[in-house]
C-alpha cells in the first residue's frame, strides 16, 4: 500500500515537472514578420515569402490583403527571407531576396520591404552602370585612337630607317631628323595611349610592346626593354622575349640579351629557330663569332632553308679558325662545316645577297686554305 502512494507520489511531480517545462519550450522558438508594399507603395498581397534557416530547414507564409506575412515557429538561428513567388501579372518575376535576418527565441523579427524604393535604388544602380559602361566604352576609343596615331608614326619611322641606310651623304642628315621626329611622335601618342588604358586594361600588353618599339626607334633602349619587361609580366610570350632580346643586344648587353632569346626558344619551340638566329646575330655583331658558332648551329638544325642562318655560321666558324705551325709557317685550320654551311647558303640563295657573300667566303677560304673543295653542289630540281 505504501508503495502504491509512492509511484502516485511519483507520477504528480514528474506532471508537475512537465507542466512547468513546457511553456519554457515553446518560448525557444520565434517569428519573423512585415509589411511589404508594391511598385506604388500600396500593400501587395499573395507573395509567397520563404525563411530558409541556416540549417537548411524552410517556412512559408503569403502576405494579406494588408501586405502583412508572418512566419512562426521558427528556432532560433539566421534565415535568408526571401520572396519566392509573386501574384500575377508579375509571377514571371525571379525571386527576391529581402534580408538576413537573426531570430531569437520568444521574439518576432521584423523585415519589411517596400518595392517602390527597391525600384529606384535598382533603378540608380543601373543607370551608374550604364555611366561607367559609357565612360569606359569612351576611355577604349581614346585609347584606341592615340594607339593607332602611334603605330602608324612607328610604321612610318620604320620606313625612314630604311631610307635612311639608303640615303646619299647630302641626304642623310635630313633623313635623320625625319626619323627622329616621327619616333618621338610614335613615342608620344603610345604614351597617351598607355595612359588611358589603365593599369588593367587587357590591351596593356599589347601597348607596352608598341612603346618598346618606339622607344627603340627613338634610341632609347632602356626605356625600350623596360617597357618590354611590362609587356612581358603581363603577357609572357616568345615574340616579347625574342624583341626584348635584340633590344638589349643592341644595346650591349649580350648576356641579358642571350637569357631573352632562349627563354623564347623554350616558349615557342615551333619557332625556336628565329631566337637561335637572332641570338647568333647578337653575337656575332659583336665579334664574339665562337660564341655564335652554337645558337647558328640549333638555328640551321630547326630551320635548314634560311640563307641567312647558314651563311651567318659560315662567317663564324671562319671568325673560329684556328692556326697551326708546320715548319717555319702558319697554316689555317677550317673547323668543320665552314665550307658546307657557305655552300648550303649558295644553294638556298644563289643570286641573294647571302648567297653572294657565300660565294666570297667560299673564295677567301680557297686561297686562305689551297686544296680544300669549295665547289657548290648544284641545287635538286
Amino acid at each position: 500500500m505504501k508503495r502504491v502512494k509512492n509511484l502516485i507520489v511519483f507520477a504528480a511531480l514528474v506532471g508537475a515537472l512537465v507542466a512547468v517545462l513546457a511553456p519554457g519550450a515553446l518560448a525557444q522558438t520565434g517569428s519573423i514578420s512585415g509589411v511589404i508594399l508594391d511598385a506604388t507603395a500600396k500593400p501587395w498581397p499573395g507573395l509567397t515569402v520563404q525563411a530558409v534557416s541556416d540549417q537548411g530547414a524552410k517556412q512559408e507564409a503569403k502576405t494579406d490583403n494588408d501586405g502583412k506575412y508572418a512566419i512562426r515557429g521558427l528556432r532560433p538561428g539566421v534565415y535568408d527571407l526571401t520572396v519566392i513567388s509573386f501574384p500575377p501579372p508579375n509571377d514571371k518575376q525571379p525571386p527576391y531576396q529581402m534580408a538576413k535576418v537573426r531570430v531569437q527565441g520568444g521574439e518576432d523579427a521584423k523585415a519589411d520591404a517596400n518595392f517602390k524604393e527597391i525600384l529606384a535604388k535598382q533603378g540608380a544602380a543601373a543607370q551608374e552602370e550604364a555611366k561607367k559602361r559609357e565612360e569606359e566604352k569612351q576611355k577604349f576609343q581614346g585609347m584606341k585612337v592615340h594607339f593607332e596615331a602611334g603605330v602608324g608614326f612607328l610604321n612610318q619611322a620604320g620606313q625612314a630607317k630604311a631610307d635612311l641606310a639608303k640615303a646619299t651623304a647630302d641626304q642623310r642628315d635630313a633623313k635623320k631628323q625625319e626619323l627622329k621626329d616621327l619616333s618621338e611622335k610614335a613615342v608620344t601618342e603610345l604614351e597617351a595611349a598607355k595612359a588611358a588604358a589603365g593599369e588593367k586594361d587587357p590591351n596593356l600588353n599589347l601597348i607596352m610592346a608598341r612603346l618598346g618599339d618606339a622607344y627603340d626607334a627613338a634610341g632609347r633602349a632602356d626605356d625600350a626593354a623596360n617597357a618590354y619587361r611590362t609587356a612581358i609580366e603581363l603577357k609572357p610570350s616568345a615574340a616579347y622575349y625574342n624583341n626584348l632580346g635584340g633590344i638589349l643586344g643592341r644595346a650591349g648587353k649580350i648576356e641579358e640579351a642571350m637569357a631573352a632569346f632562349q627563354k623564347s626558344a623554350e616558349l615557342d619551340p615551333q619557332n625556336a629557330a628565329q631566337a637561335y638566329r637572332n641570338g647568333g646575330i647578337t653575337l656575332y655583331n659583336v665579334g664574339k663569332m665562337k660564341e655564335a658558332v652554337e645558337p647558328l648551329k640549333k638555328a640551321t638544325e630547326l630551320d635548314p632553308k634560311n640563307a641567312q642562318a647558314w651563311y651567318l655560321l659560315g662567317a663564324a666558324l671562319v671568325g673560329s679558325m684556328d692556326y697551326k705551325k708546320v715548319g717555319d709557317k702558319m697554316e689555317v685550320v677550317v673547323q668543320p662545316g665552314t665550307v658546307e654551311a657557305y655552300q648550303k647558303a649558295v644553294e638556298l640563295d644563289p643570286t641573294g645577297p647571302y648567297g653572294q657573300q657565300a660565294k666570297l667566303g667560299l673564295e677567301a677560304l680557297q686561297q686562305i686554305a689551297p686544296g680544300i673543295d669549295t665547289k657548290v653542289k648544284k641545287k635538286r630540281s
